[in-house]
């Protein structure tokens, strides 16, 4: 009697990201390419995430955050900044941050750039603006980008008007000073008033990161960066 020969089934492999989806990093990576582009989805302890449409409180505070951000890169040579940006954190995390900011390889940042323009490995500091993503930001991101190396970490809370400040590498929360100024912990020189980010002072908040990028941390940081690149071109 003949048999007919079993073949192999091939494997399932989606073609679009739904909340819940359990993926490995690369899994999530091939399925997000293919969706459309305003599609935002994030991949955070292999469970996807696709993000709600972005209201006025979220896109009328990002641009005060990334100013800051923007102009403390710009008179820091060394360290670049990104907005919205896919970043490939491990095996099972694929975030895209509302802004990070990160040293570049040649200056000895501990993420690298990948052939096709994306980042791997962890930024050095991630900042999110929570609305609706409060609970995930809060949690689920907190522990995601503590266990792949991320630094630090700050959320800017639109509901009840709050920033919480971590410092990821000792698993603790920072309590912002009575001035009101958040002094980053790994990017000297970086001082952001959270009064005139809650109220988008830009004077307010153009004035406060003047006197943090005078500061001697600051010149010394930008040294210590030029000698890790110095050292690192000359291997």
């Amino acid at each position: 009697m003949s048999t007919i020969p079993r073949t192999t089934p091939p494997l399932y492999e989606p073609t679009e990201l739904h909340n819940g989806d359990r993926m490995t990093q690369e899994e999530f990576h091939r399925v997000y390419e293919k969706m459309p582009e305003h599609v935002k989805a994030e991949l955070i302890g292999g469970i996807v995430y696709v993000a709600s449409p972005l209201g006025l409180p979220h896109g009328r505070t990002d641009p005060a955050l990334i100013s800051v951000m923007f102009m403390y890169s710009g008179r820091t040579p060394g360290v670049e900044v990104c907005s919205n940006t896919t970043v490939k954190l491990g095996h099972r995390s694929e975030p895209q941050p509302d802004t990070f900011l990160r040293v570049l390889p040649e200056y000895g940042g501990q993420s690298l750039t990948t052939e096709d323009d994306y980042v791997s490995g962890a930024p050095e500091l991630v900042a999110e603006i929570a609305h609706s993503s409060r609970a995930i930001d809060l949690g689920a991101k907190r522990t995601d980008y503590a266990r792949n190396g991320v630094k630090e970490y700050i959320v800017l809370s639109l509901v009840d008007q709050t920033v919480f400040w971590f410092d990821l590498s000792k698993n603790r929360e920072i309590d912002v000073p009575e001035d009101g100024i958040l002094r980053s912990a790994f990017f000297p020189g970086l001082w952001i008033d959270i009064p005139g980010l809650l109220s988008r002072d830009a004077t307010r908040l153009m004035a406060t990161l003047e006197k943090g990028l005078a500061s001697a941390e600051h010149a010394t940081f930008i040294n210590k960066l030029e000698e890790h690149r110095l050292r690192l071109e000359s291997k």
